[in-house]
């Protein structure tokens, strides 16, 4: 039932999809050719060549680049709209150039490249608003338990447990458990609301007289050698079977697999932001993001350097080494706050509440976060993002690095302005730990709705550790 009602499903989003994609170019085309917003029309073809166009070139491009991006896969597990958004985004890229390319093979200038472009950035806004309500709809009627899968786990021990305290405590999943199989003596015990309805080696009966969705095998590694008798099990009645590794402690947040000929290798550290086209995403919104602060910022950037030049002696910009992508140093730019020190107390010294270094216009600038405004021509350089883990100075990365496990994990991305930790006030002279913790949360769980939020909380929160 559950598989009919998932193709039910595709069909009703291939659907939907198209409607989304037509409803795109018609406002593209009224904002291209009846409106002035887009300067003057020009040539332009007629409206019957944008139909044809839209049935043998843009809806099939679409549904192609939605298929291939995995937007008709089942995500009962996907917590929130961030990473479908993500496809969405890049299907609209494609999607965008395919189309340009299309258009240069067959000769036609005439077609209109903005209408393109805003079909792209309609389609987008559309798709995410469509694909939120409708995944907000399947959760609201899988929270009043409807269209449940309904699942065996197979396994009594402390990791089978663990599941289905989370299925449990999860309802928008839409799973059920509906029994244990377990030792003979834990038979008729109950876990986490669901009963042991049976021993390991009644697993072939039990399957004969149910209809579960799922078999979750959740065993101690020191059985796996049953592994391949039960996955047998649930193939002879037609159910795939599926494994809880019992080393999962050691997984990431989101674990990968890589293939070598037919060996599986599990990727330990997942980090999303290894992806070409999610650097290409970071690489693209840092530059931008960066050219628009420095216009926005440059009168307060005037107005601090000839505060500084007045009040203090000494350079106005400081510049200091910090460790940033890869483990590679380079040098971080920022308005002097403090009187000019000796170099060797600069790479050891933290900066204290009421620190005497110093200066009244440096006081200022540090509360007001006005001292990290140069870190955007870091930015345009390469060194460092807009959103990311702080990057730290050599002296105290040697030190954290032995002392605070998983320290180096930062490292795997570019350091930001502002990021994950600092949001959550782990800025200054405070725990390195529950940095860490928030900055290995920000590298696995990387995705562009996460730098927006992470952008608009700085914005509008005033972190009390800056100082």
């Amino acid at each position: 039932m559950i598989k009919e009602n998932q193709r039910l499903l595709n069909v009703i989003l291939v659907l939907v999809d198209v409607l989304v994609i037509v409803a795109s170019l018609a406002c593209s085309f009224w904002l291209r050719f009846h409106t002035t917003l887009f300067g003057p029309i020009g040539g332009h073809l007629s409206l019957q060549s944008y139909l044809l166009f839209l049935v043998f070139a843009v809806i099939p491009t679409y549904l192609i680049l939605y298929f291939a991006f995995g937007l008709y896969k089942p995500r009962r597990t996907y917590k929130n709209i961030f990473s479908e958004a993500t496809q969405i985004i890049k299907v609209n890229i494609i999607a965008f150039f395919v189309l340009v390319s299309i258009l240069f093979i067959i000769n036609q200038p005439n077609f209109s490249r903005i209408l393109l472009f805003l079909l792209a950035l309609i389609s987008t806004f559309i798709g995410i608003i469509e694909r939120f309500v409708i995944r907000s709809f399947l959760k609201r009627i899988r929270i009043n338990n409807r269209n449940l899968k309904h699942i065996l786990i197979v396994g009594d021990n402390d990791l089978a447990y663990s599941f289905a305290e989370k299925i449990q405590n999860n309802p928008y999943l839409g799973f059920s458990v509906n029994g244990f199989l377990g030792r003979s003596e834990h038979i008729g015990m109950k876990i986490a609301g669901s009963e042991v309805i049976g021993s390991f080696k009644e697993l072939d009966d039990v399957l004969d007289k149910n209809n579960f969705d799922r078999v979750v095998l959740a065993i101690p590694l020191k059985y796996y050698y049953k592994i391949n008798e039960l996955v047998e099990s649930c193939e002879r009645v037609g159910i795939k079977a599926e494994i809880i590794p019992d080393y999962i402690r050691y997984f990431p947040a989101q674990p990968s697999v890589d293939m070598i000929e037919d060996i599986p290798i599990i990727n330990i550290r997942y980090v999303p932001l290894d992806d070409e086209f999610n650097k290409f995403l970071k690489y693209s919104s840092d530059y931008i993001i960066s050219i628009i602060a420095i216009i926005i910022t440059s009168p307060i950037m005037i107005l601090t350097a000839i505060a500084i030049k007045l009040t203090s002696r000494g350079p106005i910009i400081f510049k200091q080494e910090r460790i940033g992508h890869n483990g590679k140093p380079f040098m971080m730019y920022k308005f002097r706050s403090m009187k000019v020190q000796d170099p060797s107390e600069e790479k050891s010294e933290w900066t204290t509440k009421d620190d005497p270094r110093k200066t009244l216009v440096g006081n200022f600038i540090r509360k007001t976060s006005i001292d990290e405004l140069p870190q955007f021509f870091n930015v345009l350089k390469g060194d460092m993002s807009v959103v990311g883990p702080r990057p730290e100075r050599p002296y105290f990365v040697d030190q954290f690095k032995k002392d605070v496990p998983k320290y180096m994990v930062k490292h795997q991305v570019r350091p930001g302005i502002t990021g994950w930790a600092q949001i959550h006030g782990c800025r200054g002279d405070t725990s390195i730990k529950k940095r860490i913790e928030y900055d290995i949360e920000y590298v696995e769980n990387w995705h562009m709705g996460l730098d927006l939020a992470i952008m608009i909380k700085t914005a509008l929160k005033k972190n009390p550790n800056a100082y």
